[in-house]
Parts: structure tokens; sequence; C-alpha cells
């Protein structure tokens, strides 16, 4: 009963409107609202604020400014011996093969590899029968995306969509989840070949950013693609473990490789914790670099 309560308030409520709202209290600089509102945050979620460069909540300028904290320089180091690793802090939601141009959400759904790419015919032939892997962002997780291998950023195409929380009770409820929310997609040339990063965004979620363009989400509605091989007076080019985005609140990256690129590290399960910069697959050769 509660879940399905829950998810009806998902499809009723103005998710736009309340995550913007949400948005500009976050925002806010003003000692008293600023400094509330982290403090409740942290009590709440147990954030453990030790690990942050920055370790005394009320010196951050705004809850949005602490929710994307920096971590100290040695708290999640590298693993230079795994071909890739983990992009972020939180639990793998699903991880496998994309099968027959669907990708696994939860018991009983899934969603289009095209929907997720934005109806892009060419993006879908790169990951045709790839693989990918969710991973969700609790609240209480370091909110920064980093990079699991090496890559020179191709293209960006930020899709317009809805804002559904993004939990398991969601990804087990509604039906293209991942693939209906508003979202960046992130496409990078690397050695394993073409890898996507998708940052989709959820309810209550203010922005997403990313270093070389600041911050993309919201935008407005409608699709908009950005290319960089071409455009780009010179090449952006992004090392492994360095940020290339981050939430302002939580929410989920979707990773895709082409086919036979990776091979998941054989201990990896799903609603596993993650580790930023901890092994999470190998690399094989490249067969359809960009």
């Amino acid at each position: 009963m509660k879940e399905q309560l829950f998810i009806l308030l998902q499809k009723i409520l103005p998710q736009h409107l309340i995550s913007r709202i949400v948005g500009a209290f976050a925002q806010s600089t003003h000692p008293v609202i600023k400094n509330q509102f982290i403090s409740w945050f942290v009590a709440r979620y147990n954030v453990d604020m030790s690990q942050a460069k920055e370790e005394d909540p009320s010196s951050y300028e705004s809850f949005n400014a602490f929710f994307t904290r920096a971590l100290k320089d040695d708290a999640r180091p590298i693993d230079v011996n795994s071909g890739l690793v983990f992009p972020a802090d939180g639990a793998i939601s699903q991880l496998g093969d994309i099968n027959k141009g669907r990708i696994f959400q939860a018991k009983g759904r899934d969603f289009s590899l095209s929907a997720i790419l934005g109806g892009d015919s060419r993006l879908v032939d790169k990951f045709e029968n790839g693989r990918f892997a969710t991973i969700y962002l609790s609240p209480r997780d370091y909110h920064r995306v980093h990079m699991p291998i090496s890559g020179k950023l191709i293209e960006t195409i930020y899709i317009p969509g809805d804002l559904y929380s993004v939990n398991q009770t969601t990804a087990e409820n509604i039906d293209g989840l991942f693939a209906r929310n508003e979202r960046l997609v992130v496409i990078f040339d690397t050695e394993a070949g073409p890898m996507a990063m998708i940052l989709v965004g959820a309810m209550i979620v203010a922005g997403i950013e990313t270093p070389w363009g600041g911050q993309v989400c919201p935008i407005g509605k409608a699709l908009q693609k950005q290319h960089y091989s071409a455009s780009s007076k010179e090449d952006i080019f992004i090392e492994k473990g360095q940020e290339m985005g981050r939430f302002k609140l939580g929410s989920t990256v979707v990773l895709l490789f082409a086919e036979d690129a990776i091979n998941w590290k054989e201990h990896l399960f799903p609603q596993m914790p993650t580790v930023l910069g901890e092994a999470m697959a190998d690399q094989n050769t490249v067969k359809d670099p960009l």
C-alpha cells in the first residue's frame, strides 16, 4: 500500500515545479536557510563529513555547494591496475548485457537502448549487444561523477523528460524509468571503444553540471545536441578518475559500452555498494572505435 501511494504521488505531483522550488532553496546563501537545510540533511542521512575537503557543514555557501562538496584528495584512490573503475559512490542497480536493444531495469521491466539515447540510430548501432551498468546515488553519497576510463569527449545530448524519483521502488514499478526522465547523454571515445555516460535527473534534482559546460540541466523542453570532436579548438580529454559531472541532489548514472568491449568483474552483483575508484571491469581489444 505504501509503495502504491508513493508511485501515485509521483504521477500526480508537478514534478518540475517541485524540483525548481526546492532548487531555489538549495541555491540560497542566506545563513539561516542554508545552515538549517544542511544540518537537517546531515542528521537525516547520516552524512560522513570526515571525508569532505571542508568538514564544517556551515562553511558551505549554499546547500548545493554542500551537496556537491569535494572529498579530500586521498579519500578515493583510483585502482590503476583495473581497466575500468566505478565512476561514483552508490550502489549497482543492475548490470549486464544489452539484449536485442533492451536494457534490464528491474524484475519484469526493461527499456529500449534507442529510447535512452534519444532515438539516435547511429549511437544505437554503436552499443547494440553491448554491456550496461546502472549505478544509483543515494542522498548520503558523494555526488560527483568521475571517469571510469580515460576518454575524449565526442558529444552531449540533453533529453528533456519526466522527473520521477529514482530508487528501487520506482525502478520496480515505473516502466522505462531511466529512458523517460530528463537526462544528459555524454559520449566518449576511449581505449575500450565508445562509452556513453548518461546522467539521469530525478525529482528534486535542481541541476546536472559538467566541468566543460557548467549547468546543462535544466535547459528547456527541446532535445539538444552538442558535438565536440570537430567544433572544438582543443580536444576535451578527461583522464580516468577525473570528474566528468555532478548532480545537485541524487540520481543515477547509466554506463553503456560496445559489444565485447569490456567484461564486468565477476564479484559484482545488483544492489552491491560501489566506491568511486574501485575495480569495475576489464577492457578487451577495441573493435569499433569512434
